[in-house]
């Protein structure tokens, strides 16, 4: 994503980590946001910290309608108030709650029952081959690693 244009859906604080992360590298960080305000559900001092970073624009009551690409994205549509508009973008990041739809692993990989991926020591089962332990963001089949809100912790 470096120097290139990138979009975070959500409204809470991982999505405002993401973009002050992603202001790092990429040219312009766009949060796109349903509700009125970041005031919402995320913590004033990273509001304070995002509102400190010129890259980073702030898209309130707007979401996203529209992906535009090829074999890669280009673009995203927005919609506020019934207007659209297209901007480039070559990146799209979701942070719009903490409900794992992990459904789709089945038992590839030991979860909680809430759906969260264990990784690290907390994936070691019965059933770990290995003499070592699980690495940081490993599951409990060696080789498959996790990332992000699906992660147990």
């Amino acid at each position: 994503m470096a120097a290139q244009e990138v979009f975070v859906v959500g409204g809470a604080n991982s999505a405002g980590q993401a973009a002050v992360f992603f202001s790092r590298l990429a040219a312009r960080v766009t949060i796109v946001c349903r509700s009125e305000s970041l005031e919402r559900g995320m913590s004033r001092y990273l509001i304070d910290q995002i509102e400190a970073i010129p890259t980073i624009e702030v898209r309130t009551r707007s979401q996203v309608v529209e992906a535009v690409g090829g074999d890669r994205l280009e673009a995203l549509t927005l919609e506020r108030g019934g207007v659209r508009e297209t901007l480039p973008a070559a990146g799209l990041f979701i942070f719009i709650g903490a409900r794992p739809a992990t459904g789709w692993v089945g038992d590839a990989v030991a979860r909680t029952p809430a759906g969260f991926v264990l990784s690290g020591r907390e994936a070691i089962t019965p059933d770990w081959p290995l003499e070592r332990e699980p690495f940081l963001l490993e599951t409990s089949t060696p080789g498959i690693f996790v990332a992000g809100d699906v992660r147990e912790g």
